[in-house]
């Protein structure tokens, strides 16, 4: 497929330079369904991005876009602040009864704002209020958002650069695995915890990600996590669960932190929790926590409904019955198999993933750009991640056929060895 650059020229005399995907995929996207998408000239593209993860079920899932029609076409509310209204009861009871309740998770619900840095904005301000101190502990490489309490404990210096002010309060330590398996897990943390010289404030929380996905596809493993969590209740800090991206079902369980056995204090979701993309996120925290004072926290945008509506819709689709979890892995064994494949040729590759998202690490970081840029001439979206840019990321839809998986994984193989 031979692909020529669109004119562009409305997007790059008036847009602003801030603009990021656009560059690397130059289309103009028209239409999508499933995992592809087509731009005005009629080509089409397979998806190994779905909207950074806010598409885990594809783009125009015919089930919630028959659900949010129906919803559309008797009036139901669109913008309801934090009314109380059929949408938001519907997904309040099957968010109960779907996800919360079996798993034993004894959350309550806060609606936050549209995004995910608007619920990890909350978890950060809700922990500071419950422990009455300043200071949280994030993870080398983590990326929590991009408002100043998020960029505080992110670690990519070009993001937190943009801040424009100092970003303070916020301490990183290093992520599992940071120093090659050479220093014992959470040494140096508890070191400075517990010397009374070492300048660390006494942490209100800690907020860490199951796997990295801004940061390098870094997976931290189940004892890790478990240790963390020992900790944090050893030293009286709450422990955050940052799982917008990996949330929702995209690492195999709907939450990434189940496979550790942990139940963390606040859990932020956005991206998937609707469904078909549209702005929704979720804070959810343990009963004993919940002291907020009426509109002590509060957001014009907290009430999308339609967003309610297909996301009940997507919970009660694709998580009643136990199935997209196996999906899930049988698809993430697919890429495995092909990413080991692909690696035994390739010296300078190594991989890491799990479920449905994984990544490519090159020793060259130009080669990762090189490789995204061959895959969208060839027809496929794929991105980078990690702090040079130096990792292909997967992110296909959970919905994605074996067929198409197979043909992504292809062009996958076909544009790293077409770069070398």
């Amino acid at each position: 497929m031979t692909i020529t650059p669109p004119a562009l020229s409305v997007f790059e005399t008036l847009e602003s330079e801030v603009r990021s995907y656009c560059r690397s995929w130059p289309a103009v996207f028209d239409r999508a369904q499933g995992a592809r998408l087509t731009d005005e000239d009629g080509h089409s593209y397979l998806d190994f991005f779905a909207g950074a993860g806010s598409l885990n079920y594809g783009h125009n899932n015919p089930v919630l876009k028959r659900a949010l029609i129906d919803y559309i076409e008797r009036d139901g509310i669109t913008h309801g602040l934090d009314m109380a209204t059929t949408a938001k009861r519907a997904f309040l009871e099957t968010f109960q009864n779907v996800i919360l309740r079996p798993r034993d998770l004894p959350y309550k619900v806060m609606f936050p704002g549209p995004t995910g840095t608007n619920a990890v904005e909350s978890a950060l301000k809700l922990a500071r209020k419950v422990k009455g101190r300043e200071a949280v502990v994030s993870f080398t490489n983590a990326f929590h958002g991009m408002s100043l309490g998020s960029l505080a404990v992110t670690g990519n210096a070009f993001k937190r650069a943009g801040a424009g002010v100092p970003l303070v309060h916020g301490t990183p330590m290093p992520f599992d695995n940071y120093f090659d398996g050479t220093v014992p897990d959470f040494l140096w943390f508890e070191r400075l915890l517990e010397d009374q010289g070492s300048g660390l404030n006494k942490p209100a929380a800690v907020i860490v990600e199951t796997v990295q996905g801004e940061g390098g596809i870094n997976v931290a493993r189940a004892e890790w996590l478990r240790a963390l969590q020992e900790l944090c209740h050893r030293q009286d800090m709450l422990l955050i669960v940052d799982d917008i991206q990996m949330g929702c079902g995209r690492t195999g369980g709907f939450f990434s932190f189940e496979e550790a056995g942990i139940t963390p204090d606040i859990v932020t979701l956005s991206k998937s929790i609707s469904g078909y993309g549209l702005p929704m996120s979720l804070c959810l925290f343990k009963p004993e926590l919940d002291i907020w004072e009426p509109g002590e926290h509060n957001g014009t945008f907290r009430g999308n409904n339609p967003a309610f509506v297909t996301a009940a819709a997507a919970l009660q689709a694709y998580w009643a019955d136990g199935q997209m979890e196996k999906q899930t892995l049988a698809r993430g064994e697919q890429i495995e198999q092909t990413l080991l494949a692909i690696c035994a040729e390739e010296p300078t590759a190594h991989f890491r993933g799990r479920g449905l998202v994984w990544g490519m690490e090159f020793e060259d970081p130009a080669r990762a750009s090189a490789v995204c840029a061959r895959a969208f001439e060839l027809g496929l979206l794929l991105e980078t991640s990690g702090p040079q840019s130096e990792v292909v990321k997967l992110l296909p839809p959970l919905t994605i056929t074996p067929e198409e998986l197979d043909e992504g994984l292809r062009t996958l193989a076909r544009s790293v060895r077409e770069t070398a």
